[in-house]
């Protein structure tokens, strides 16, 4: 790799690893206490560690996604990275293409969706490591190199993801400007930055990817490896999450439970197929 990329690859990994690591670290059950949100409703607090002013359900959930973090994705970065530097490719880059994709959505989370702390420069650092980072390797990556055919079985499951994504959390919304009341789950924040990128981002992007498979067009695997190891990472996230939460005390009803954690690791079990299928695939028709 060149110095440059060596550069934003490495403060991203160490913000990375900084970042999580304080999260895994906040995780102390005990010091919850409860106040009165903006819309009149009381509202438990977690009340420790760097996720001190969120609220208890919402640090359970950043807590897990530090974990996976933490344990699967810098290892995963960090070979990514070292694959890339030992041997560049436009396959190596694809998977670097990959792994920056999903620093990004983890950053973005962080800057929009976590109450203002002590660690809020070190979120846009990890945000502005991780989207130039993306806009390096791809400038880099000769596209028309990657010579992908795609099969029925992927553009099925991009649909699937499309639509799962934007209407797992409408019927909440629509149900919320009806009643005009907030979100059950917006509790004291102004907004659901799931809902922005799911609905606003990733879902829509899924239904973009599958329009340019089939037209053939290069950018479609760009844009398939980046969806593929987003949706490998958030499996194993509501694995992570899911145990986090019940630890804590928190219960998840049945019908919530079947409909959102366990699709989301379905579509992350099948994700992992396809994305081996994917470079498989390039490797071959090169």
């Amino acid at each position: 790799m060149k110095k440059k990329k060596d550069f934003l690859s490495i403060v991203a990994i160490s913000l990375l690893i900084v970042i999580s690591a304080t999260g895994v670290l906040s995780l102390d059950f005990s010091q919850s206490y409860e106040v009165v949100n903006q819309y009149g409703n009381t509202v438990k607090m977690y009340g420790s560690g760097i996720y001190a002013r969120d609220s208890y359900f919402a640090a359970t959930l950043f807590i897990g996604t530090d974990f996976m973090i933490l344990f699967i994705f810098v290892p995963l970065f960090i070979y990514t990275c070292f694959q890339n530097a030992k041997k560049s490719s436009s396959i190596t880059n694809l998977k670097l293409i990959s792994v920056y994709s999903v620093a990004l959505y983890y950053a973005a989370s962080l800057c929009f969706g976590v109450t203002y702390n002590q660690y809020h420069l070190l979120y846009i650092a990890l945000f502005a490591c991780a989207l130039f980072g993306l806009f390096s390797i791809v400038r880099k990556t000769h596209i028309e190199e990657l010579n992908y055919d795609s099969k029925i079985g992927i553009k099925i499951f991009l649909i699937l993801v499309g639509v799962e994504l934007i209407l797992a959390w409408i019927p909440d919304i629509i149900q919320t400007v009806i009643s005009n009341k907030p979100l059950p789950s917006i509790e004291i924040y102004t907004t659901s930055i799931t809902n922005v990128l799911d609905i606003g981002i990733i879902g829509p992007l899924c239904l973009v990817c599958l329009h340019l498979l089939n037209k053939k067009d290069k950018l479609a695997v760009v844009i398939l490896a980046s969806l593929l190891k987003a949706c490998i990472m958030v499996g194993f996230m509501m694995i992570i999450q899911t145990i986090c939460q019940t630890v804590s005390g928190i219960e998840i009803p049945l019908p919530e439970l079947i409909t959102k954690s366990a699709t989301f690791l379905l579509l992350g079990g099948f994700a992992l197929y396809f994305n081996s299928k994917l470079y498989s695939n390039i490797s071959q028709s090169r």
